[in-house]
């Protein structure tokens, strides 16, 4: 089964080849007998054949080349050769490889074609007159029913050639908005994690320098709050280094990287009072409970929002601000 997948597949890559290999063949089989006995013969013959390498690439062409070479035999050669049927390969070539006109246009002359076979070769070898004409008629009508059939097989490959590359279009379409969601997603990823290393990175380097800037001022008249200024300067930056490694390690693609929660609501009291040890006033009330728990990209948006916010505070306020958080 394998190799003869692979002879299809070769067969399908290189119809030049495949069409020259049986050119070659035909050539030997239907006109080279000839050479010898009927030099007329082998050259009509050859005429017959030749065209047949470029049945694929130049339809048309060939089609033009194989009508004229059968007008020649009806007209010059009393009796058939076998590389007459190579009129039903020319058929079955135009109706799936050449343009519509083509097509039918070969199709009418192989019809006029196969009358004039039968009425010139059947017709001089007594079947001539009022008797005669029954198997003129079966004549005709076999031929041509040879013709048909070529074409409509031809016909047929036409229409499933047509599937087979629209089914290819569509697949390349569709890779294609593949390609464009998977960048979309991307860039979406990318925004979203350039959010999150903000927030993080702008509140976290906000509550540092106040509580350093406090402790430096307050250290020389109370030593006491540098110890407490500085502890709180740790828990911030632990608490900023496991975002900023949870983050990166969702960047890596690490497994064993931290998947601790992302802040939720429950978060807002132990920010406000990392806020509150930096010095800052802050009131928070909670009033009422929800109907229901929230979405966490949605309680990750709200914790954010306060975050920034008493940064904004921080850094921009002044020595005597206050702030107030009311969920």
């Amino acid at each position: 089964m394998r190799l003869h997948h692979k002879l299809y597949g070769w067969l399908q890559a290189n119809p030049a080849k495949v069409d020259l290999i049986t050119t070659l063949l035909a050539f030997a089989v239907l006109a080279l007998p000839f050479l010898a006995a009927d030099p007329v013969s082998f050259v009509l013959s050859a005429a017959l054949v030749a065209p047949q390498a470029w049945r694929r690439t130049r339809p048309a062409a060939s089609g033009a080349l194989v009508a004229a070479a059968c007008l020649v035999h009806v007209l010059v050669l009393d009796e058939p050769v076998p590389s007459q049927v190579l009129a039903l390969a020319t058929v079955y070539s135009l109706a799936a490889y050449a343009p519509r006109w083509a097509s039918l246009g070969g199709l009418a002359l192989a019809l006029f074609g196969g009358i004039l076979f039968v009425l010139e070769y059947w017709a001089g070898a007594g079947a001539a007159g009022a008797a005669g004409l029954p198997v003129l008629t079966i004549g005709v009508v076999a031929i041509n029913a040879l013709v048909l059939a070529a074409w409509s097989f031809g016909d047929l490959a036409r229409t499933r050639q047509l599937a087979v590359r629209a089914l290819e279009d569509r697949a390349r379409r569709l890779e294609v908005e593949r390609q464009q969601e998977r960048e979309l997603a991307a860039a979406d990823e990318r925004n979203h994690i350039a959010r999150e290393m903000h927030d993080i990175v702008a509140h976290s380097l906000s509550v540092i320098i106040t509580q350093a800037d406090g402790a430096r001022y307050a250290s020389a008249q109370d030593p006491a709050v540098a110890g407490a200024t500085l502890a709180t300067i740790a828990d911030t930056g632990r608490s900023s280094l496991r975002d900023m490694r949870r983050l990166l390690g969702v960047l890596r693609g690490d497994e064993t990287a931290s998947t601790r929660p992302l802040p939720s609501l429950a978060d807002l009291e132990t920010l406000v009072d990392t806020v509150r040890r930096s010095g800052l006033d802050v009131g928070y009330l909670v009033q009422g409970a929800p109907g229901r728990p929230l979405p966490a990209g949605a309680e990750l948006t709200a914790y954010r929002v306060v975050q920034e916010a008493l940064t904004n505070v921080l850094k921009h306020a002044g020595p005597a601000a206050s702030a107030a958080v009311r969920l």
